[in-house]
């Protein structure tokens, strides 16, 4: 029976007759005998890949891996050589190799991922997802089997790391239990911040008011030093005003000395008509006499001449007379 076949351009097509290859290619179309002929056809477009698989971690904790694999056939011939990729008239494939080479690549990746895991304790598993990806696309690139198929690995993708409900509660609880503390610290450091604070504005305070006291006083005993110099220089200048005015008086007793000696002999009594008299011959004359009243008892005989009563008794008559 002659049959028509029309690939796919992302479908590499292989045409044996009995065991020769007569024709090969991507994306071929052509005319075939059906009864001899066999039709190999490898999908070489990039296929995604599903995983879930539970790994134990170095702590002996199950982590369930949930991801992503992507690959695409770099190499038909090569895995058309060590799988059955052949097709019925109908296209369906004649075996399930097709199936088997994803489910090759999910062990390839899963044994990986458990030689990860298990040089990690489990808080530091859950936390290396990435890591963990290029860990299993390194590997997988890297793995002989995956050569020989001819399979290209294109991404690995990590979707989710978990634990047993069990441990994820406790890890939430402790994890809920440092944030608290964390919380708490917070607090407990901004209210010593705030003592802290409030602690060097006092102190702040403290030493405004101690240099305000030092200037205060400095303002005192400078003040009071200004007045000690000034009493002292009111005490040189009353000191020198007081040797003055001795002076001055020293010089006024010798003028009075001076002045006052002639008559310091005198009584009482010529000083006192000297006082109430004018200093004429006359005033001095009847002052004479005056004496010699008083002292009559002591005069024996005392002769005076006319001439002299005339002289003493002229200008007291009026024109001469």
């Amino acid at each position: 029976m002659i049959r028509y076949l029309k690939a796919a351009p992302t479908t590499w097509v292989m045409q044996f007759k009995g065991s020769a290859l007569k024709r090969e290619g991507a994306g071929l179309s052509f005319f075939y005998w059906e009864p001899t002929t066999t039709i190999v056809q490898v999908p070489l477009a990039s296929v995604d890949v599903p995983f879930a698989f539970t790994e134990v971690t170095q702590d002996f904790q199950q982590v369930t891996v949930q991801g992503q694999l992507t690959f695409r056939v770099a190499e038909p011939k090569k895995l058309a050589s060590l799988m059955d990729y052949s097709v019925a008239a109908n296209g369906a494939y004649r075996s399930d190799d097709p199936q088997k080479l994803t489910e090759r690549l999910v062990y390839a990746a899963q044994i990986l991922t458990r030689t990860s895991l298990q040089q990690w304790a489990l808080r530091e598993g859950l936390t290396r997802a990435e890591v963990l990806e290029q860990a299993v696309l390194k590997g997988l690139r890297a793995a002989e089997a995956v050569q020989l198929l001819g399979v290209e690995v294109l991404q690995v993708a990590v979707l989710s790391l978990r634990p047993t409900p069990e441990m994820a509660r406790a890890l939430e609880a402790e994890a809920r239990e440092a944030l608290q503390r964390q919380s708490d610290e917070a607090i407990y450091e901004r209210r010593t911040a705030a003592v802290e604070q409030e602690r060097r504005v006092k102190q702040s305070e403290l030493e405004t008011e101690v240099m305000v006291e030092q200037k205060r006083r400095h303002i005192r005993e400078t003040k009071m030093a200004a007045d000690i110099a000034m009493e002292k220089e009111r005490e040189k200048l009353l000191e020198q005003k007081a040797a003055n005015e001795r002076t001055l008086a020293d010089a006024q007793a010798y003028t009075l000395d001076k002045t006052l000696g002639p008559i310091r002999e005198l009584d009482w009594k010529t000083l006192q008509a000297l006082s109430q008299t004018r200093m004429d011959p006359a005033s001095l004359i009847a002052l004479a006499f005056r004496e010699l009243a008083e002292n009559a008892q002591k005069i024996g005989e005392l002769n005076m001449s006319p001439d002299l009563l005339k002289s003493l008794l002229q200008p007291a008559l009026p024109n001469g007379k």
